[in-house]
This record gives C-alpha cells, structure tokens and sequence, in this order.
C-alpha cells in the first residue's frame, strides 16, 4: 500500500457538510460527483496529500443512508492507494481478510475501488483504491 489516499465522511446534508469543511480545511472542494450504482453523492477536498470524502445519500436504500441509520454521521472508511488492486487482494486474502467485494469496481474520482469486510478489520470499514490510467 502507498498511502492512505482519503477518509470518507457520511453526513445527513452535503451542503451544510461542505461549507463546515470549506472553512475547516480553509479551500474549496475540487470535485463534485455522484455515482448512481450507489445511491451516493460525493464531494472532495484536498488537505495536503490526502483527501477528504464527504459521502450523502441519494436514496433511502444505498450503503450511506444505512450507515446513517445506524451509525449517524461520521468517518465511514479510511481509503489506501495501491498500485495494482488485484496483487494486493490476492496479497490480502492470503493473509486473511475478508472482501466485501470480490472483484473491483469503479468508484468516485477516478478510482478502482475494493471494500475489506471491517468484521477483520478491528469494525473499521477499509477501501483500497486504484488510479485508473
């Protein structure tokens, strides 16, 4: 793993979300994106290296507006950037963990993304995520 590449955050309204976060981190969010597949509207910001992933829901039933549900607002998952997502499931499971997914799918900003289980991950839900070139 390279780095840790974002943290995502769920909150309950992106607006009022974003303008907290413009003052906080004092910059505009960079990019702007929902992603129909599921249910979520993402806004991200830059905070030196790393990235910060403001996640809504669009709809009752996405991942986001059950994790609110059940949880409230807050981090959702810490992301890390890997070179090739495919080696390093392979890499992770022999050591195992457990996916939520099993094969890669595309994500916000560019990215393949892949979730592990946070049942093995001490209840932190983890993505990796790989730059599509």
């Amino acid at each position: 793993m390279k780095k840790i590449e974002h943290i995502g955050i769920a909150v309950e309204n992106m607006e009022t979300s974003s303008l907290l976060f413009e003052k906080l981190l004092g910059v505009a969010a960079y990019q702007s994106e929902e992603i129909a597949s599921e249910g979520v509207h993402t806004l991200f910001f830059k905070n030196g290296p790393t990235k910060i992933e403001l996640l809504a829901a669009t709809n009752p039933e996405s991942p986001i507006a059950k994790f609110l549900t059940k949880k409230g607002e807050g981090i959702h998952h810490i992301a890390f950037e890997v070179m090739n997502i495919e080696q390093e499931m392979i890499r992770l499971k022999q050591e195992g963990f457990i996916f939520i997914d099993e094969i890669p799918r595309i994500g916000a900003d560019n990215k393949r993304i892949v979730f592990l289980h946070p049942k093995n991950t001490n209840g932190i839900l983890i993505e990796l995520c790989q730059e599509i070139k």
